[in-house]
């Protein structure tokens, strides 16, 4: 069936005017992010490095692998670069993870009704609001062996005879490094399953009361599907900001080589080595593994953007 002509102009009108409001905002998109990302991909084939930037030369694929007598080289032949991923992902699997727990049973817990709830809701933003290199060295002071308040407590109930060093040791690094993500990062979790939650319609759940339906399986057959884009979108943002982690780690463990993360060894090769080539080549793999697991998680989500999920 033809589309009236009426309705066809006003298509194409609306269509126009969303164009002409998205334009500076793509401009500045590309000024800001899109040059930079050119750039990085640009001197990841150089040997540029960071005394010199001017001075370069063309080296091609070396800098990401290389054969050379009878040896590879190049970031991913780098043991470092290996272990540097596998911080990441599993950084982001677990925090990720332990966020979406704690932050569903936040976001029901607000989103019942009892005395002094907008006072709660308000408090329980205060760890986000925190900058990360406030709470990271904060946590750091906490978290120290030798007059951390963390061992003192812990002392203090017997659940440890001796001071731990926590960001120190191999492994308790890590997890200390997710105990302070999770704790700055639930609440915005909770915060976007919340305002989910209270989007919801009221009379499934008023039908289901009526019925004598169990709430747990309220939750499950009826909330967490209609929640679930939501959920989505969540896990998606937050999976983005883990898989990019610098500042935690970096205050709280410094340029350890059990710890780092890809950012942590791309910034070390960019800085520390003044390797811009070689760095820039680490963070040209960041985008991409980045880019890849996103698109992986959508495929599985079946999360299609701008359209109904089905």
């Amino acid at each position: 069936m033809a589309m009236p002509a009426k309705s066809s102009e006003l298509t194409r009108a609306r269509v126009r005017s969303a164009w002409l409001f998205l334009t500076p905002m793509l401009i500045v998109l590309a000024l800001v992010a899109g040059w930079p990302l050119i750039r990085t991909i640009f001197f990841s084939f150089t040997d540029a490095r960071l005394s010199s930037l001017s001075d370069y030369e063309f080296i091609g694929f070396a800098n990401f692998l290389e054969y050379y007598e009878g040896e590879w080289y190049g970031v991913i032949a780098d043991p470092d670069w290996w272990r540097a991923v596998y911080n990441t992902i599993w950084f982001t699997v677990v925090s990720v993870g332990l966020e979406l727990v704690l932050g569903m049973i936040v976001a029901l817990t607000l989103n019942a009704s009892f005395p002094g709830r907008g006072m709660l809701r308000a408090a329980i933003l205060i760890p986000w609001a925190i900058p990360t290199i406030v709470s990271a060295q904060m946590w750091g002071w906490m978290l120290h062996d030798q007059f951390g308040v963390l061992n003192e407590i812990l002392m203090t109930f017997w659940i440890i005879s001796e001071p731990v060093a926590w960001t120190a040791s191999p492994d308790t690094a890590l997890w200390a490094v997710v105990m302070v993500d999770v704790w700055k990062t639930t609440p915005f979790m909770a915060l976007l399953i919340l305002a989910a939650l209270q989007m919801l319609p009221s009379d499934c759940y008023e039908a289901a009361r009526v019925d004598g339906i169990n709430p747990v399986k309220v939750f499950f057959k009826v909330t967490l599907p209609l929640i679930r884009p939501a959920l989505m979108v969540a896990i998606i943002f937050r999976a983005l900001d883990a898989l990019r982690i610098f500042d935690l780690i970096y205050v709280l463990t410094s340029n350890s080589r059990d710890t780092a993360s890809m950012s942590v060894y791309a910034r070390q090769q960019l800085v520390d080595f003044q390797q811009v080539g070689y760095g820039s080549a680490a963070s040209t793999l960041l985008f991409l593994i980045i880019a890849l697991l996103v698109i992986v998680t959508l495929m599985v989500g079946r999360v299609r953007l701008g359209e109904d999920p089905r």
